[in-house]
């Protein structure tokens, strides 16, 4: 399936079930922002290859996450609050740059890995996790956790681990789950 949809350049990979809270200021992610919300579409999140968050738009990776806005807030200091929360994974087939340089993307949903219980010999990997959410805030430590699920255990830690942000694209890429925990445990060096 394909949809057009607006992009959001970040240094950050998310992956589906995903939270990401995000401070917006720029005008064109305003717009993007309150577009989404009044038509209740989606956002999707990618990789910046090359340029910045801000000014001009950014080179972005192929792979990214589509994200529903879950919770948003105006600040004390002004700023718009939002929390994304990732739904699945797209790759991108063409986009446009408007004149506020937002990118709009013509993309392709991503078929969703089915569910799959922890491998044995990666419980050490799950005990990490708890670890780590454990010493977060909110959204982290309020969001629904699943410690059971391969899938949702391989994503958080990619998400939260301290790897290479071309390593984390490396690991969205990956559409088997035991490949990427393969992958995950050589950049652990475990």
């Amino acid at each position: 399936m394909s949809m057009t949809i607006p992009l959001f350049p970040l240094n950050t990979v998310l992956f589906p079930e995903g939270v990401l809270p995000l401070r917006i200021f720029e005008p064109r992610y305003l717009d993007m922002v309150s577009d989404c919300l009044k038509n209740d579409t989606g956002i999707g999140v990618v990789l910046i290859k090359e340029g910045k968050e801000t000014g001009a738009a950014a080179d972005t990776f192929e792979t990214g996450t589509l994200c529903n806005i879950s919770y948003w807030h105006k600040r004390a200091d002004g700023v718009l609050g939002i929390t994304l929360k990732g739904t699945q994974r797209f790759r991108v087939v063409s986009h446009t740059i408007k004149k506020n340089q937002l990118i709009l993307a013509e993309v392709e949903l991503l078929e969703t890995s089915p569910e799959a219980k922890m491998p044995e010999g990666y419980e050490h990997l799950v005990l990490l996790l708890q670890k780590i959410i454990s010493q977060l805030e909110p959204p982290y430590t309020t969001m629904a956790t699943n410690y059971e699920c391969a899938n949702w255990v391989s994503a958080r830690l990619v998400e939260l681990l301290p790897l290479q942000l071309s390593e984390k694209q490396e690991l969205l890429d990956i559409d088997n789950i035991l490949d990427r925990f393969v992958k995950l445990e050589d950049l652990l060096g475990a």
